[in-house]
Parts: C-alpha cells; sequence; structure tokens
C-alpha cells in the first residue's frame, strides 16, 4: 500500500442486516472493512422477526448479534460506534466524518444507514410502533390472524390495504381519521365485507407496554383492537446520499441497479434505503449483492 491509498478499502456506513452481510462477504474477500453505525435501528421495537428462513422468531437484536459475531470474526473487518453526520469524494475514495469530529477514508462506500420512520402525533402511537401497531402483514400478520385488528389509512391506498388484511383478519375496521375519500364503489365493496369504516378522527391509542388495548376516538368513544396496521411516512435516516450527490426517486428512495450501485460511481447502497421491502432478508440480501459488486470492481482496478 502506498502513501495514497485509504487505510480502508470499504466503510460501510449502517450496522444493520444489510451492512453485516456486506461485510460478511467482503472479510472474507480480504478487504479491509470500517464498519460505521449509531446503534438505532428502525426495528428496535419490533419484539421478532419473521420470514428470514432459519431464523424465523428471533429478535431483530438476537439476529443482529449473531450477524456481528460473524462478520468480525474475520481480522480485515473492523466496527465502531459512531454516527456519521458528511460524507464527500476525497482523493482516490471517500472521506466521512463522524458527529465527534472523527474521520475515515476509503476506496469505497456503502451507504446500509436505513429510513427513518415519521410517525403521526397520536398519543401512544409510537409506544405501538412495531409491536402492536404493525406496517406489514408478512412481517406481522400470522401472530394476529383471525384476532379484531383495525387499519388507519384513507382512499385508494386504505382500500388496498384493507383487500391485503381481510386475507389475514376478516373482522377488520378501516379508520379513516376524518372524511373518507373512498369512491362509491370501494365503500360499497367494503361493505359488502362487512367492513367497517370509522371516519371520527383518532384521539389516541390505548395501551400496555406497546400492546394495544383500543382505539380511542375523538367523540370518546373507544374501539377494542388486538393491533392496529398503519404506513409511516419514509425518510432517508441521514441525509449522507445528497452530500455525496447520489440521485433520489420520488418517493426519496436512493436510486440503485440491480447491485447496489447508486448514480455516483464508487458508492453503493443497501437494505431499506432504496426499496420498501422492509425485510431483514432482503436487506441482507441486497447488501450481499453490493459487497459482489464492489468487489469486483476493487479487484478490476487492481489487476
Amino acid at each position: 500500500m502506498n502513501s495514497s491509498t485509504p487505510p480502508f478499502d470499504v466503510i460501510i456506513v449502517g450496522g444493520s442486516y444489510a451492512g453485516l452481510s456486506a461485510a460478511l462477504l467482503l472479510g472474507r474477500a480480504l478487504y479491509r472493512v470500517l464498519v460505521l453505525d449509531n446503534g438505532q435501528p428502525a426495528n428496535r421495537q419490533t419484539p421478532h422477526s419473521h420470514s428470514f428462513l432459519t431464523r424465523d422468531g428471533e429478535t431483530p437484536a438476537q439476529l443482529s448479534a449473531i450477524a456481528r459475531e460473524q462478520a468480525l470474526a474475520y481480522p480485515t473487518v473492523q466496527w465502531r460506534e459512531a454516527t456519521v453526520i458528511t460524507a464527500k469524494a476525497e482523493g482516490a475514495g471517500f472521506q466521512v466524518g463522524t458527529q465527534t469530529g472523527e474521520t475515515f477514508n476509503a476506496r469505497r462506500l456503502l451507504l446500509a444507514t436505513g429510513l427513518r420512520d415519521i410517525l403521526p402525533p397520536i398519543p401512544g402511537f409510537a409506544d405501538c410502533w412495531g409491536i402492536s401497531v404493525l406496517h406489514c402483514p408478512y412481517c406481522h400478520g400470522y401472530e394476529v390472524r383471525g384476532e379484531t385488528v383495525g387499519i388507519l389509512a384513507n382512499g385508494e391506498g386504505g382500500f388496498e390495504f384493507v383487500k391485503r388484511i381481510h386475507h389475514w383478519n376478516p373482522a377488520v375496521s378501516l379508520f379513516t381519521n376524518g372524511p373518507s375519500t373512498l369512491t362509491e364503489e370501494q365503500t360499497a365493496k367494503l361493505r359488502q365485507h362487512s367492513i367497517r369504516i370509522i371516519e371520527t378522527p383518532i384521539a389516541a391509542i390505548q395501551h400496555q407496554s406497546g400492546q394495544l388495548q383500543a382505539v380511542q376516538l375523538a367523540d370518546d368513544t373507544t374501539v377494542p383492537l388486538v393491533a392496529l396496521y398503519a404506513h409511516s411516512e419514509l425518510r432517508q435516516s441521514n441525509d449522507l446520499a445528497e452530500q455525496l450527490g447520489c440521485k433520489l426517486d420520488d418517493l426519496g428512495f436512493v436510486v440503485v441497479d440491480a447491485m447496489g450501485k447508486t448514480t455516483v460511481p464508487g458508492v453503493f447502497a443497501a437494505g431499506d434505503a432504496h426499496t420498501m421491502l422492509r425485510q431483514v432478508v432482503v436487506a441482507a440480501s441486497n447488501g450481499l449483492k453490493a459487497a459482489a459488486m464492489i468487489s469486483k470492481e476493487l479487484i478490476d482496478e487492481e489487476f
């Protein structure tokens, strides 16, 4: 290594499933890898992770601990707890800066920082998020199958959401949280399936330690429920991609190709930052693909 070579081959910002999957492959490929993570995964309140073959039902913390142990077993992989706040092209690669003023350089950069959920300001909603206020039936639907549940949504999106959840939960109510924007045809279809449409605004979520008990409406009536499905507004967890000049799509996701390459050469993205498929197995898969392409690029440079 000459004096102008960055000390790391790859910096991975984000040490959850996508980041650690990438670190594992790159460590096995003999690359010098630094994983920087701030310990705030989006699923930190979720009690169990599902649909990951061989690991179904384990907690997110268990999965992360196993992933970290296995990735760090390779001597060229390092881990540092840090919040990265800056990223830029620098010399033969990239430089990132942390909240504490440290800087690190590498030949390639992988953003695996995920998304941030912007939750509605309904009392109790955030306390239940990921526990009994749920975003995905494929993640959590089996556990509340057949129970009385609600959906917080409206219009076309609400209609499509009800269609999906009804498969698991025939006893479902749609909370439009204000005047319904469903079409007459959609309203008739929902009523045909005995789906209750509640337009009264939601005042609060009644719960015990995150376990939903009832939805309290603005008129002080309550609707007992086991779970409430809802979608959050999604935003990038930081502005690193924008700092680097990476293109974002209309929904705010980082634009990547099939192998995780962003529109900025040398910068890759993996995990929730570029897809709405917020599943552990998906994040691990596209982290591995990005790492494979990073390895190919570095080998092509060296050969």
